[in-house]
């Protein structure tokens, strides 16, 4: 027996390969926070999303959460702003 069999006996967890763990993560506003980052991706300059709050599957303070997170990760620029009924989304212009 070798020390790396002994050194696998006594450990408490289970080993995998690195190719099978999951890459990235697939949080609980995935789908939404990736039809808005699309949609971004297709305003032209000077507009903005306009996303009515009742079609979010969450608090618009979650949703833009997780939005700023994905924008960040991506190094996107955005901006939002809300009222009552509509989150706005828009790419600000370079220097503002």
């Amino acid at each position: 027996m070798t020390n790396e069999t002994t050194e696998m006996d006594s450990m408490t967890f289970q080993s995998v390969s690195q190719a099978d763990i999951p890459k990235g993560r697939d949080g609980k506003h995935k789908k939404i926070i990736s039809q808005l980052l699309s949609d971004l991706s297709h305003l032209l300059d000077g507009s903005a999303l306009k996303v009515p709050l009742d079609r979010l599957p969450d608090t618009k303070e979650n949703i833009r959460s997780a939005l700023s997170r994905a924008a960040q990760q991506k190094d996107l620029k955005i901006a939002t702003s809300s009222n009552d009924e509509y989150l706005y989304i828009w790419k600000p212009k370079a220097g503002s």
